[in-house]
């Protein structure tokens, strides 16, 4: 089968980068689908695992942290899928990506497609969606039923994919979102998809949320590095609040500074599950599944920005490239293969 891989950590311009490379098709056991991958799309984990990761032991390592495809067969033990069920998921960390022409992954964390989008748009979706709504609903702790409505939520860094879905999904629950961006597009962006307002987050935050009449918000989630917001967010957040980050910090951050507000900190991470294997391994299979519904609905729309071109290492050195000056709007997919 056709797939992309790397073999030595270098700049997403070099053409060695990322390598055409045929490799044999996997065969499924266990709780292991065997997707034949129809679309992907790219997440800064991709160019951060190139960067920073190399390919450890699995020789040419094949990246890919989103997918959507056809299950073409399917290990003994499996009982949520058959073959030629359209299907979409993010994958896990430490396996063999998306990047490939067929993939094996684990059906506890695959969801059926959703029947409204194609397979460019659902492709988009798995990774930031599952990243958002473990982070609004386990580590923020908002519940479902519109329980928390009326709660103010600050979204930092709100235009790409994570804070694109972020923001519907707080929408859909009752929440006042207030998004921050800087340029007109993200900005743009932001109020597209329901942002109520949105702040420039190369200014004072805190002055601009008094100025449009906040003086707190109740939970904070952070799409962007937290090192010159960390302070600041321990002054907005209302008692009892908690701030959700998926970008790991820099340098060390004084958690003393949240004890007299009784604040919460935590870190999304949406790989645990898979990595850890952890017992309830399957909730994503059941939130990708409860989220197609939504989209079939028409209660969440889709995030793909571009479509780069077929699935091949030009066409995802150059998707990488883009995602390295971290000003990408909404998701990059590519699709097919040449």
């Amino acid at each position: 089968m056709k797939a992309v891989g790397f073999t030595q950590s270098l700049p997403a311009i070099d053409p060695h980068s990322l390598i055409d490379f045929e490799t044999p098709t996997p065969v499924p056991t266990g709780t292991d689908l065997l997707v034949e991958v129809h679309a992907v799309s790219v997440n800064p984990v991709d160019y951060r695992v190139r960067r920073d990761m190399g390919p450890a032991n699995l020789g040419t390592r094949i990246l890919g942290y989103d997918a959507a495809g056809v299950v073409t067969a399917v290990g003994s033990d499996c009982t949520l899928f058959k073959p030629g069920d359209a299907v979409w998921y993010a994958g896990e960390l430490t396996r063999q990506g998306s990047n490939a022409q067929y993939q094996l992954v684990d059906e506890r964390i695959v969801g059926r497609k959703p029947a409204t989008l194609d397979f460019a748009d659902a492709a988009a979706l798995p990774l930031t969606l599952i990243t958002a709504w473990e982070g609004l609903h386990e580590q923020l702790r908002v519940r479902h039923g519109g329980a928390d409505a009326g709660k103010k939520l600050l979204i930092l860094g709100g235009a790409g994919g994570v804070g694109s879905i972020m923001t519907q999904l707080a929408k859909r629950l009752g929440l006042t979102v207030i998004s921050t961006a800087s340029r007109p597009e993200s900005v743009a962006q932001c109020q597209s998809v329901g942002a109520d307002l949105v702040l420039d987050h190369t200014q004072d935050l805190k002055a601009q949320l008094a100025d449009a009449g906040h003086r707190s918000v109740d939970l904070i989630f952070s799409c962007a590095e937290l090192d010159g917001y960390f302070q600041m967010a321990t002054e907005i957040l209302a008692p009892f609040g908690g701030l959700c980050t998926i970008v790991a910090p820099n340098k060390p951050v004084d958690l003393g500074l949240f004890k007299v507000k009784a604040l919460r900190y935590s870190h999304e991470f949406m790989f645990t599950r898979s990595m850890f294997r952890t017992p309830d391994m399957i909730e994503q299979h059941r939130l990708l599944t409860t989220a197609a519904h939504m989209f079939e609905n028409g209660d969440l729309r889709g995030t793909r920005s571009a479509t780069l071109g077929p699935i091949n290492a030009a066409n995802l050195r150059h998707a990488h490239a883009q995602l390295e000056t971290t000003h990408t709007l909404g998701k990059l997919v590519l699709e097919g293969w040449a």
